[in-house]
């Protein structure tokens, strides 16, 4: 029996619409709102070059099909709001480090205090089989993508009087620090009085020695010049901070294969431009407090072997009763792989 020509018309009308379907799709272009809280400044930011990057990127390899909004220096938010509004589709793109714990506790682990040796391992380890594993995990438990994975670098200490070379030095030490358990617990296992104070007062509470000492980034300590208040800085990379680059899950699954590859792959470009950005920030960051008359001290190896005895195990604890032991073994034995293919 021969096919009516009524059916011959729907089904080819069927077809046409599908095939218009898909042309309006891969055509269609879509904004992307790109957003960080720290300083829109692309020469001392590097969230700033990194949405800059990112943004470049993605216009160029998409035709224009996706018009990348960078909304820097708070402007939608601090980091918690910025991900919450990832999180509800209301942002499609966000930075962020410290706060991304509230919304996946397994963040927590790449703060295990003096666990990478150097920036070369850690890039090795978040870009290698853990680091996608955590970033699956993070997509299970928010629904949330992680392009990739930048820095906020090595965390160090710096002190006004007294200089630090091992934790004995620490010991009765006011040391500013952010007001999280993790920290706190590390801060009290190195001996030292762990002080939570807002960012904004951390310079004149060590300019007038309400506290002791603080630890941040080298580049965080030159943004603040604390340089100017501080005459010792330790370089003992006691944690090493990560930048996250979260997409909403509405807008990743709105993209066509050929954009999300787009979007994807610039990620991974803006990470490595930011990275390579921070250590340039801080290399610089040494000059200059050298040049200001700072004294900056590089620990021996058996320096850091104390430091990292007296604060790993207190710190891990912690962490057990808050994520997965099995992570924390996870990233231990990539961090020892990392270091032996050196």
């Amino acid at each position: 029996m021969k096919p009516s020509f009524r059916l011959l018309s729907t089904v080819a009308a069927a077809a046409l619409a599908c095939c218009a379907s898909s042309s309006v799709l891969a055509q269609s272009k879509f904004v992307l709102k790109l957003a960080h809280a720290d300083s829109a400044d692309l020469g001392t930011s590097r969230k700033a070059v990194m949405a800059d990057t990112f943004a470049k990127e993605v216009k160029a390899k998409s035709g224009g099909r996706i018009d990348v909004q960078i909304f820097g220096a708070g402007a939608l938010g601090g980091e918690r709001e910025v991900v919450e509004g990832v999180k509800n589709g209301f942002i499609q793109a966000g930075l962020a480090s410290g706060v991304m714990a509230n919304f996946f506790p397994g963040a927590m682990v790449t703060d295990i205090p003096y666990l990478f040796p150097s920036d070369e391992v850690a890039d090795k380890v978040m870009d290698g089989p853990f680091g996608q594993k955590l970033s699956a995990d993070f997509n299970a438990a928010t629904g949330m993508h992680n392009l990739c994975f930048g820095e906020v670098g090595f965390r160090h200490f710096s002190s006004g009087k007294k200089p630090i070379h091992s934790p004995k030095d620490l010991v009765g030490m006011k040391i500013r620090v952010q007001e999280t358990p993790l920290y706190v617990t590390e801060m009290k296992a190195l001996g030292a009085q762990p002080t939570p104070i807002a960012f904004p007062e951390t310079y004149t509470a060590l300019q007038t020695g309400v506290v002791d000492g603080q630890e941040n980034p080298i580049p965080t300590l030159i943004f603040a010049k604390f340089y100017e208040v501080q005459k010792n800085v330790t370089l003992d990379g006691h944690n090493y901070g990560i930048d996250w680059f979260v997409l909403s899950d509405k807008f990743y699954k709105s993209l066509p294969p050929d954009l999300l590859k787009v979007v994807t792959d610039a990620g991974k470009v803006a990470c490595a431009e930011e990275r390579k950005v921070n250590r340039t920030f801080t290399a610089n960051g040494n000059k200059t407090m050298a040049d200001k008359g700072v004294t900056v001290y590089t620990p021996t190896a058996a320096e850091l072997a104390e430091f990292r005895a007296a604060a790993q195990p207190p710190v891990i604890d912690f962490l057990k009763t808050k994520i997965d032991p099995k992570l924390i073994d996870s990233i231990q034995t990539a961090v020892k792989d990392a270091d032996a293919k050196k």
